[in-house]
C-alpha cells in the first residue's frame, strides 16, 4: 500500500510541531533538531517538516511505497509516460536510507517516489567526493517553493 508524502519548510520548528500535533491528533514519529515527521494512518500520509529551506512552504510532494515492487511500478509508469526521471537509486536523505527517483510535473513541482530501507542518525550521508548535502531532498536541492498565502479564495 502506498502513502502520500508532503515535505514542507517551516520557520519555527517547535511552533510547527505543536500546530501539526494538534491538527493530526498525534505527535510526530521522529523529531530532530531541524526536522519532524508524522506517519499518519488515516489518511495514510508521511508528513515531514524541516527548517532546512530558504523560505517556508511546500518543498516537494511524493509517494512512499511499502515494497520495491510498488516502487518499480511507479517508475515504469513514469517511463511509459515519457516523464523526465531522475533515478537516485540507493540514497540517504531526511534521516532515512531509501531507494528513490524523481519526476517533475508541468508546473515544476517535484514528485519523489521512494521506498524507505531504514533510519539513519544524520539528515544525509555524504558520499566520497560529493559536495555537502543540499538544503532539502529535491533534485539538485531546489525546493518547489509553493507559497502559503492567507486571504485568498478557496478552490
Amino acid at each position: 500500500m502506498k502513502r502520500f508524502h508532503v515535505h514542507t519548510h517551516v520557520a519555527d520548528l517547535q511552533a510547527s510541531i505543536a500546530f501539526y500535533t494538534k491538527l493530526f491528533g498525534a505527535g510526530p514519529t521522529r523529531v530532530e533538531a531541524d526536522y519532524a515527521k508524522w506517519m499518519i494512518e488515516d489518511p495514510r500520509i508521511n508528513f515531514a517538516i524541516s527548517t532546512r529551506g530558504e523560505k517556508p512552504g511546500i518543498d516537494h510532494l511524493g509517494i512512499q511505497t511499502d515494497s520495491e515492487e510498488e516502487l518499480a511500478e511507479l517508475k515504469a509508469r513514469a517511463q511509459a509516460a515519457d516523464m523526465a526521471l531522475l533515478d537516485e537509486g540507493d540514497t540517504t536523505c531526511c534521516y532515512a536510507r531509501s531507494e528513490k527517483h524523481w519526476v517533475t510535473d508541468p508546473q515544476g513541482i517535484a514528485w519523489e517516489h521512494f521506498h524507505t530501507l531504514g533510519d539513519i542518525p544524520v539528515f544525509s550521508e555524504k558520499k566520497a567526493g560529493e559536495p555537502q548535502a543540499p538544503a532539502c531532498c529535491t533534485p539538485r536541492g531546489k525546493p518547489v517553493g509553493i507559497p502559503v498565502t492567507s486571504g485568498s479564495s478557496c478552490c
